[in-house]
C-alpha cells in the first residue's frame, strides 16, 4: 500500500481573490503580495525535501509552484500539472462578484459569503446548490467534483510510495473540501489563507489530514511538516 505524505499549497493571491471575485476555472494572475507570499513559502520549505512538485494547470497555481520552487533552490526538479487538482468549476458564476453569488446561492438563509453559508450546509451541498441555480446547469456538483478529484488521488498513489513527500499546489475551495471529508472536525468556515500548507498523509484507503492550513509567510514551519 502507498505511503506518502502530500503538501497541498494554496496559491498566492490574485486580482480576482483581490476583488472577490468567483475564480474557479477562469484564472487572473498573481498580485505583488501574492509573488511575495509565494517566495516565502519557498523559503520557509527550504529545508524540506520534496520528491515531487505538482501543481493544477491553472495559470496561478503553476506561477505559485514556479515562485515556489525558485525560492527553494528546486527549480531543477519538473513541474506537472494534474487538471484533477483544479478549483471547483462555478459555471454561470464565474468572474462574478462573491457576495452577489453567494447571496444568491445562500438566498434561504440570508448570507452574502461562503463562510456564512457553511454554518448551514456542508461544504458538498454548496456545489450542488450553485449548479441547480446555475442557468446554464454547466458548474460542477458534488459528484462530478469529487469524481476527479478522487482521480487525483489515485494517479498520486500510482506515482508515490516509500514515505515520499510531494507538494501539490492548489485552491482554497478544494483544500477545504478534502479537509471537510478526510476531517469532519477540522472547522474550514474559515478558509486556507493563500500560500497557507495542508499536509495530508496516505497510508492506502487511509487518508488524514496533518496540518490544515499553516500560514507558512508568517510562521515558522511546524514541525509535523
Amino acid at each position: 500500500m502507498a505511503q506518502f505524505s502530500i503538501y497541498f499549497v494554496r496559491h498566492g493571491q490574485t486580482f480576482f481573490n483581490l476583488y472577490n471575485r468567483m475564480q474557479g476555472w477562469s484564472d487572473s494572475p498573481l498580485t505583488d503580495y501574492g509573488q511575495n507570499t509565494a517566495t516565502k513559502v519557498g523559503q520557509a520549505l527550504a529545508d524540506t525535501h520534496f520528491d515531487a512538485f505538482y501543481s493544477s494547470d491553472s495559470k496561478r497555481a503553476i506561477d505559485t509552484a514556479h515562485l515556489i520552487q525558485r525560492a527553494m533552490g528546486t527549480e531543477a526538479q519538473s513541474l506537472k500539472t494534474l487538471m484533477n487538482f483544479r478549483e471547483v468549476f462555478y459555471g454561470y458564476y464565474e468572474g462574478d462578484d462573491s457576495s452577489r453569488t453567494w447571496s444568491l446561492i445562500g438566498h434561504q438563509f440570508g448570507v452574502t459569503s461562503m463562510h456564512e453559508l457553511l454554518a448551514h450546509v456542508h461544504i458538498d451541498q454548496t456545489r450542488d446548490l450553485m449548479r441547480e441555480l446555475d442557468p446554464w446547469h454547466e458548474a460542477e456538483d458534488n459528484a462530478m467534483y469529487w469524481e476527479r478529484i478522487n482521480q487525483g488521488f489515485d494517479y498520486l498513489k500510482a506515482h508515490h510510495d516509500h514515505h515520499e513527500k510531494v507538494l501539490v499546489v492548489t485552491h482554497g475551495t478544494t483544500i477545504r473540501s478534502m479537509v471537510a471529508r478526510f476531517a469532519p472536525e477540522i472547522d474550514i468556515t474559515q478558509g486556507p489563507k493563500n500560500g497557507s500548507v495542508t499536509r495530508i498523509d496516505v497510508d492506502g484507503d487511509q487518508i488524514k489530514v496533518v496540518d490544515y492550513a499553516q500560514d507558512l509567510a508568517d510562521v515558522k514551519v511546524n514541525q509535523h511538516l
